[in-house]
C-alpha cells in the first residue's frame, strides 16, 4: 500500500536519525583527542557534533517535507544558503555552492567540476539515506528522486550511481521484515545502472559477505579516496551485514578508518530505517548535537522552485 505523508516522513526522520548519530559519532574518531578510544568498544565523550553530511542531509528533508519530492532548484538553494564552512565541506562542494551563492546556476556549476568531469565524491550518497526512507513504497521511485538529489552537486556518473545505491538499499530494508544481506546489495545494484565503477564494488561487495570489517574495507576501500566508489559499497556491506545491530553497523565503519564518518552516516541511516530510530543507542542520540532547528520549520524555508 502507499504510504501516507505522515508515514513517509515519520520513515525519513528515523533514517536521519541513524545517519546523523552515524556522522557525529564517526566524526569522533578523526579528532586526536580520541585516538586512544577503541572505534570498537569504547564511546567519545559528548558531545558529539555532527558534519556536513547531517547538514545536507536534513535540506534534503526538509525539501521532502515541503514538495513531496525532489525539488532542485530548492533543494540546491538549501544546501547553499546553509552551508557552515566549519562543518568539514570539501573543497569541490564549496566551490559548486559558492558559485551558486553568487548567482551561477548550479547545472553549468556542478558540470564544470573537475575539469569539466563533474565529482564522483561520496557527497550525494551521504545525505540520501532518509530519502530513501521516504519512498521506500516504490524503489524505482526511490532511485529516481535520489538521482535528482545527486545531480545538483554531481554531474559524474559515480557520483549519482552512489546515491541511488544508498537510497535504493535504504527504501528496500525500510519496506521489509526480513532481508538478507545478499538482497540488499542486490535491490541496490538491481536499480543502479549507472557508474560503473560503484556498481563494480557493489558486485565485490556479494562475494565478500562472510569477510570480517577489515577484510571487506581491504577489498571496497573505506572512503579515504572521498569518492562514491570508495566508499558506497563498503557503507552497504556494513549495513547489509550488521541490519540487525545498529551500533555494531556503524562501528564496523569507525574500526577501519578513512572516511568513516561519512560511511558510518550511510550505513546508520540504512539501518535506522529497517529498525526504527528506536535502535539507536538513547546515550549516543543525547550525546549527538541536536539538529538544525529550522528543520522543524522554525523559520522561512530557503529555496523555491525554478
Amino acid at each position: 500500500m502507499p504510504l501516507t505523508t505522515d508515514e513517509r516522513a515519520a520513515r525519513a526522520k528515523g533514517s536521519l536519525a541513524g545517519l546523523s548519530v552515524g556522522d557525529a559519532f564517526g566524526d569522533q574518531f578523526f579528532l586526536l583527542a580520541n585516538r586512544h578510544v577503541p572505534a570498537t568498544t569504547g564511546v567519545p565523550p559528548a558531545p558529539w557534533n555532527w558534519s556536513d553530511d547531517t547538514e545536507m542531509a536534513c535540506s534534503v528533508m526538509d525539501v521532502l517535507n515541503r514538495f513531496g519530492q525532489i525539488d532542485q532548484g530548492a533543494l540546491v538553494k538549501a544546501f547553499a544558503g546553509r552551508m557552515d564552512v566549519g562543518r568539514g565541506y570539501g573543497a569541490g562542494a564549496f566551490e559548486l555552492l559558492e558559485r551558486v551563492r553568487g548567482g551561477d546556476h548550479w547545472r553549468r556549476a556542478s558540470s564544470e567540476l573537475f575539469d569539466g568531469k563533474g565529482s564522483f565524491g561520496n557527497g550525494a550518497a551521504m545525505r540520501v539515506a532518509p530519502l530513501g526512507a521516504y519512498f521506500s513504497d516504490d524503489l524505482e521511485r526511490a532511485a529516481s528522486e535520489a538521482a535528482l538529489s545527486a545531480e545538483v552537486t554531481h554531474a559524474n556518473p559515480e557520483g549519482v550511481a552512489g546515491a541511488v545505491a544508498v537510497a535504493v538499499a535504504t527504501a528496500y530494508v525500510a519496506s521489509h521484515d526480513r532481508v538478507t544481506p545478499k538482497a540488499v546489495i542486490g535491490a541496490a545494484l538491481d536499480l543502479t545502472t549507472t557508474g560503473q565503477y560503484v556498481r563494480r564494488g557493489l558486485k565485490r561487495a556479494l562475494r565478500l559477505l562472510a569477510k570480517s570489517p577489515q577484510e571487506a574495507a581491504h577489498e571496497l576501500g573505506n572512503g579515504s579516496r572521498i569518492t562514491a566508489q570508495d566508499t558506497v559499497p563498503y557503507a552497504l556491506w556494513a549495513a547489509a551485514t550488521r541490519l540487525t545491530d545498529y551500533e555494531a553497523a556503524v562501528r564496523a565503519c569507525a574500526m577501519v578508518g578513512g572516511d568513516m564518518d561519512t560511511t558510518a552516516a550511510m550505513t546508520g541511516g540504512i539501518v535506522a530505517a529497517h529498525l526504527g530510530p528506536d535502535a539507536v543507542p538513547a546515550a549516543w542520540l543525547q550525546a549527538r548535537e541536536p539538529l538544525p532547528h529550522w528543520l522543524e520549520g522554525a523559520e522561512k524555508p530557503l529555496g523555491t522552485a525554478d
